[in-house]
């Protein structure tokens, strides 16, 4: 099976030769570099015009492999609380393959891990990845596991898990969290609590972004997915974080009373 968009026409254009270019366009805008390899990478999931342009600086930075796992939050609080998807993906103009020798490693290797198609059926945050993920590696084959309700210490579980999986898969595989950072307060406000967030993320202290997320009421969606892999990295041998862009939704609204804030990273 496949599993349908829901993001498309809404978050991202529903037509595939309009999707392309904005694809191309946002990533274009990162000046020339060599795409380096990396452990993982964290991306915004927001509509294009607010957070394309992080993303696709972002990953036109990293060498993409045919293989990917995506973690995103799950916004609905439906199905599993560490949700693989069972199904290709369809997005406009193309149906992308799911990998389905890593979701057999993930399944051996994690009593986390389900197989449940319910998480994704409506959930965003993987799904308006995957052009810019297509743009950077056609061949790409795609993990998706939805993220929802963990402790601190699942999640540590989840990455050591992941970690195994990937060893076992035996090929180059490249973990992707998708997350915005804080919503809806003030540019000022939205950017103090972003820093704090992102201080963490930059020291690669998984346990210290967890924490102050909850402690310092950040609204950051995807805190689970990032937590991993800030931890999965570590088990890699990760030995840097860097911020590659950061922006709000203010950028592109102009309204900057009520920003949600975007950034990109690359772990390595």
């Amino acid at each position: 099976m496949s599993r349908a968009p829901v993001a498309s026409g809404r978050f991202y254009p529903a037509d595939p030769a309009q999707l392309k270019r904005e694809v191309a366009y946002y990533t274009s805008q990162q000046d020339a570099m060599e795409r380096q390899q990396a452990l993982a990478v964290v991306l915004p999931h927001a509509g294009y015009m607010y957070s394309g342009a992080t993303a696709g600086k972002t990953l036109a930075r990293v060498e993409v492999p045919p293989s990917v796992l995506v973690l995103g939050p799950n916004h609905t609080g439906m199905g599993a609380a560490c949700a693989l998807s069972p199904d290709d993906w369809r997005i406009p103009g193309v149906e992308i393959p799911r990998n389905q020798e890593l979701a057999r490693a993930l399944l051996h290797h994690s009593s986390l891990v389900e197989e449940d198609s319910r998480a994704h059926q409506r959930e965003h945050s993987i799904e308006v990845l995957l052009p810019f993920l297509l743009h950077a590696q056609p061949k790409l084959r795609v993990g998706a596991l939805c993220l929802g309700q963990l402790s601190f210490a699942q999640c540590h579980q989840l990455a050591q898990d992941v970690h195994q999986a990937v060893q076992t898969y035996g090929q180059p595989t490249l973990l992707v969290a998708s997350t915005d950072m804080n919503h809806f307060a003030s540019r000022e406000q939205g950017s103090r609590k972003d820093q704090q967030a992102i201080s963490r993320i930059l020291a690669l202290d998984a346990q210290g972004l967890f924490d102050t997320v909850r402690t310092q009421h950040i609204s950051m969606c995807g805190v689970l997915p990032v937590t991993v892999a800030l931890l999965f990295s570590l088990a890699h041998g990760a030995s840097k974080a860097e911020l590659v862009h950061y922006t709000d939704s203010g950028a592109a609204s102009g309204a900057t009373d009520q920003v949600v804030g975007y950034a990109g990273f690359i772990l390595s």
